[in-house]
């Protein structure tokens, strides 16, 4: 079985590292970026299966990155884990209507961030499992 894939988007190299440093005790491919426009870039390299994103970036917001990613039929099943020190209701409806599954606020606790990522990378395998059996099934349906 293959690594689960996480893209950490995120301006602040400290918050980058701190997030690296909570998911440091577990078996995923993790990689980085620094803005929104390079976000997407990685998205299309990287296929992550989730992204920690940030909503305050240069470039593009975290907002106008995961309509982007949710906008793509290639890259809509991507779980998106906000994760922001924007934490006004209004932000949050901003981040779902963006198409975020879920938020989380700064500063992050551990024990919070690692149950979402597991939770959430979870979703994304039974996901990806049934769309396997649905494509499955068409083409049984087909022959």
């Amino acid at each position: 079985m293959e690594k689960p894939r996480i893209l950490i988007a995120d301006d602040n190299q400290v918050n980058v590292e701190l997030l690296d440093a909570y998911l440091s005790d577990f078996d995923y491919e993790i990689t980085y970026a620094a803005d929104g426009a390079e976000t997407l870039e990685k998205v299309a390299e990287f296929q992550p299966d989730l992204i920690l994103l940030d909503i305050m970036m240069p470039k593009l917001s975290g907002f106008e990155v995961c309509e982007q990613v949710k906008a793509n039929p290639a890259t809509k099943g991507i779980m998106v884990l906000m994760v922001t020190a924007l934490s006004e209701l209004g932000d949050i409806e901003r981040a779902v209507t963006a198409g975020c599954d879920d938020y989380l606020s700064k500063p992050v606790h551990k024990l919070e961030l690692l149950k979402r990522v597991e939770n959430m990378l979870k979703l994304r395998s039974v996901t990806d499992e049934l769309e396997r059996l649905r494509r499955y099934i068409d083409e049984m349906e087909t022959r």
